[in-house]
C-alpha cells in the first residue's frame, strides 16, 4: 500500500507513528499532527470529505473512522475499487487494536507491535499508581453551550476509568449526548475534565452554568487537559491518560 488517504486526525497519527507518515497522499483539514500531517493534500473536513478528490489522489487505501458517519461514502470508494479499512474504537484497547492493524496494513506491523508495547506499559503504569487510592467521581465537559458529555460508548470513558475516575455520565448511551442541565446539576461531580487548549484553542475553557455549584468548583478540581489528547482515539490518548491520573490523584505520583 504505496498510496493511503486518512479521513480521520487519529488515524493521521496512527500512520506516522507506526512509521508510514510517506505513504499519505491525503488527509483532512483537522489532521494537523504530527506537523508534517499538514503539508499533505486536503480532501476537506472529517465530516465532509470529497469523494472526488480522494479518487483523484488514486489511493489504494481510504482509512475511515465510522464516527465520521461515511457509511454511504465508504460504499462509493468500494465501487471505485478503493480498499476501505474502518475502525471505531470505544476504548483503550480498541485504540491498541487499530494500530496493530493500520500496521499490518500499511506493512509495518513489527513496528505498531512495538508502539503498542510501549503505550501498554506507559498505561499500566498509570493503572498500578492509582490503583491504591479511592476513584474521584468525574464530569467529562465535551462543550458548555450546549452541554456535551462523554457517554458508554466514547473511548474517553474508559480513559477516565482507568486513570482512577468515575465518570458521572458512564452509563448514559452513545459517545457524545447532549446533557441536560438538570441532570448535570443533580450529578455533583467531585471533579471536572474540560479537553481545551489543543486544536480548540481556548474552546470549552468556562464551565457550564448548571455545574457552577458542583463540588468539583467549590473544591477548586477543576482540570484542563489538551483536548487532542482526549477526543482522538491515536497514540497520544495515553499522554491523555496520564496527565488526567496525575490531574486527579496527584498523590498517587509523588
Amino acid at each position: 500500500m504505496d498510496r493511503v488517504v486518512s479521513l480521520a486526525p487519529n488515524l493521521t497519527e496512527i500512520v506516522f507513528a507506526v512509521g508510514a507518515g510517506d505513504r499519505l497522499v491525503g488527509d483532512t483539514t483537522y489532521c494537523d499532527f504530527p506537523a508534517e500531517a499538514k503539508a499533505i493534500a486536503k480532501v476537506g473536513d472529517t465530516l465532509h470529505p470529497s469523494l472526488e478528490r480522494i479518487i483523484a489522489l488514486k489511493p489504494q487505501l481510504v482509512l475511515v473512522s465510522t464516527a465520521s458517519q461515511l457509511e454511504v461514502f465508504t460504499h462509493e470508494l468500494e465501487n471505485q475499487r478503493i480498499a476501505v479499512f474502518v475502525t471505531d474504537p470505544h476504548d483503550l484497547a480498541g485504540v491498541f487494536r487499530s494500530i496493530e492493524q493500520v500496521g499490518q496494513l500499511l506493512g509495518q506491523g513489527e513496528q505498531a507491535k512495538l508502539l503498542v508495547q510501549k503505550l501498554r506499559g506507559r498505561s499500566d503504569a498509570v493503572e498500578t499508581a492509582v490503583s491504591k487510592v479511592s476513584p474521584v467521581r468525574i464530569f467529562y465537559q465535551l462543550s458548555a453551550e450546549p452541554l456535551y458529555t462523554a457517554g458508554r460508548d466514547a473511548f474517553v470513558t474508559d480513559l477516565i476509568r482507568r486513570a482512577g475516575g468515575i465518570s458521572v455520565t458512564a452509563e448514559v448511551s452513545g459517545a457524545w449526548p447532549k446533557y441536560s442541565a438538570e441532570s448535570a446539576l443533580a450529578a455533583k461531580p467531585d471533579a471536572i475534565i474540560l479537553p481545551t487548549g489543543g486544536s480548540m484553542g481556548e474552546g470549552n475553557s468556562t464551565i457550564a452554568e448548571a455545574l457552577r455549584g458542583s463540588p468539583a468548583v467549590k473544591q477548586g478540581r477543576v482540570y484542563k487537559i489538551n483536548d487532542d489528547h482526549l477526543v482522538r482515539p491515536g497514540p497520544r490518548a495515553i499522554d491523555g491518560l496520564e496527565e488526567m491520573a496525575r490531574a486527579i490523584h496527584p498523590e498517587a505520583f509523588k
